[in-house]
């Protein structure tokens, strides 16, 4: 039996209390109202904002670029507007002079009639003023009341990003856990109790999940722009036809309706999948064992479908006025080889203390495999996104990675790097797959690379270019990761490492590949 030593235990404690003064503090430092914002706008307009343009100064400063700018032409066309009209005036006065003799009270009126033009013209121009300055402060006053809603979606889109991270994760290892139960794998049973510890995750971080999901619902927070008052009321200033159209499907009793199927589906699975393989280790026969595969068969379908459409509900719909066939694919390659890699770092952890016996270099070879080959095919998915809505080009579409790679340049191209280059060069040898401190390390930036994913599909559509790393986003993941550690090294000291009466158990003992 595993015992959870208390320097562990303390860690995850600490971890979490840090994580909690750092979320605490992001609400509390948010900005509360307009002129704490003009504030900021301010301060950054005039040290010049950031140089990769995700500070309100930058934002700030193409409004006023516009706004100068349209007020130096209408003001050079008002000036050759009034030169003009002298002009005219000025050709005026001789006829008149001339006419004098003749017909002297003409001549009153042709002057009358070449001054009033200048002057009603010199009106117009500053009436046309007038409301350039006053469309400017209508434009000002949008910008900063847009920013407003930004800043205060910060701190709830970092909670976000980290819960539904950990969430997944924990998913990952689920679907990783069924698929070896159907396919009668005879290398994985020793790991068994490891993917069962994980996924022991799942109920608490389904509630936490759960909850975000409803203040979503009740406007406390502002992540879902179809969630928004109006939008669907063809009578509101704020009406989107688009996301009206959409309103059947995206609508918030629908919407938390689905997300609750599915939570409670996977948990479901979970719990039983785990009652009958423990109840497999006192069994005479392969009775459990069959009853786990059924079920295992029957959640497979039921995943792939949830999965797909979870992706599309919490985190697509972050974007309504975007889509792609391929994001639930996407996704699912993010949180699997996630889910993979926190499998592998969990067993080595346990090996290094003693634990495991019959884990060898073989089985975490095959635990490095397939976080290589799940890194490449996610790589794979990133590149046909990319590539066919870059090179299609249609407006609605590239919009997406245009906001990305504009005010995200960093964290968007450094996913690549983090998720492909590393790991395919590190782990692409055969020999490296079976060192335990490449594997961890691949591992770590594999984790770090997939959050930061998570951060480039969630925040831009959230928070826009008001982004950078700060307290909320690294209290947001040391909370979650202290709660993780905490529940998971918990739920391994509940049964033996090792299943006893698993049919494919002494093959999974003697395996070497």
């Amino acid at each position: 039996m595993y015992t959870f030593s208390q320097k562990l235990k303390t860690t995850a404690f600490i971890l979490i209390a840090l994580g909690l003064v750092g979320i605490v503090y992001g609400f509390l430092s948010t900005p509360k109202t307009i002129e704490d914002v003009e504030k900021i706008v301010a301060a950054a307009h005039h040290e010049g904002g950031h140089e990769g343009g995700h500070e309100a100064a930058a934002s700030h400063d193409s409004h006023e670029a516009v706004s100068h700018e349209g007020h130096d032409e209408k003001a050079s066309a008002a000036h050759h507007e009034t030169e003009s009209a002298h002009e005219t005036s000025a050709t005026a006065e001789p006829v008149a002079h001339e006419a004098h003799d003749s017909i002297k009270t003409e001549t009153t009126d042709t002057t009358h009639v070449a001054v009033a033009p200048v002057a009603e013209k010199h009106e117009v121009n500053v009436v046309a003023k007038e409301e350039k300055k006053v469309d400017a402060a209508k434009e000002h006053e949008e910008h900063i009341q847009h920013v407003f809603h930004q800043l205060q979606n910060k701190p709830w889109a970092a909670l976000y990003v980290a819960c539904i991270f950990f969430l997944l994760v924990t998913m990952g290892a689920l679907a990783f856990y069924a698929i070896q139960q159907v396919a009668q794998a005879g290398w994985s049973p020793v790991l068994f109790r490891v993917m069962q510890g994980i996924t022991a995750y799942l109920p608490v971080g389904s509630v936490i999940f759960f909850v975000l999901l409803i203040l979503s619902g009740t406007h406390v927070n502002h992540l879902f722009p179809w969630m928004a008052e109006g939008v669907t009321d063809v009578n509101s200033p704020d009406y989107d036809a688009l996301i009206a159209g959409k309103s059947g499907y995206l609508n918030f009793g629908f919407w938390i309706g689905r997300a609750a199927v599915f939570l409670i589906g996977w948990n479901l699975y979970r719990f039983y999948s785990r009652k009958n393989c423990l109840a497999q280790d006192e069994a005479n026969d392969d009775f459990y064992y069959k009853k786990n595969f059924k079920l295992s068969a029957m959640f497979l379908v039921f995943f792939i479908v949830s999965e797909s459409i979870m992706a599309w509900d919490w985190i697509m719909s972050l974007d309504p006025h975007w889509f792609s066939t391929l994001f639930g694919w996407y996704v699912f390659a993010s949180f699997f080889v996630s889910g993979i890699t926190t499998i592998s770092m969990v067993t080595l952890y346990l090996k290094s203390k003693g634990y495991l016996e019959y884990v060898n270099s073989s089985h975490i070879h095959d635990l490095s495999k397939f976080m290589f080959g799940i890194s490449v095919f996610w790589t794979y998915l990133w590149f046909s996104q990319f590539m066919l809505i870059w090179y299609a080009n249609i407006p609605e579409e590239v919009t997406y990675f245009i906001t990305r790679i504009n005010d995200y340049t960093l964290p968007f191209w450094g996913a690549v790097g983090l998720n492909f280059i590393f790991p395919f060069l590190t782990l692409i040898n055969t020999d490296f797959k079976r060192v335990a401190p490449i594997v961890v390390t691949a591992g770590v930036v594999i984790l770090f690379g997939h959050y930061i994913d998570f951060f480039n599909m969630i925040m831009p559509a959230t928070v826009g270019d008001q982004w950078y790393i700060g307290v909320s986003e690294i209290g947001s993941v040391l909370f979650f990761l202290g709660l993780f550690i905490l529940v998971v090294f918990t739920a391994l000291t509940k049964a033996p490492l090792t299943p006893k009466r698993n049919p494919y158990m002494e093959e999974s003992k003697h395996f070497h590949y």
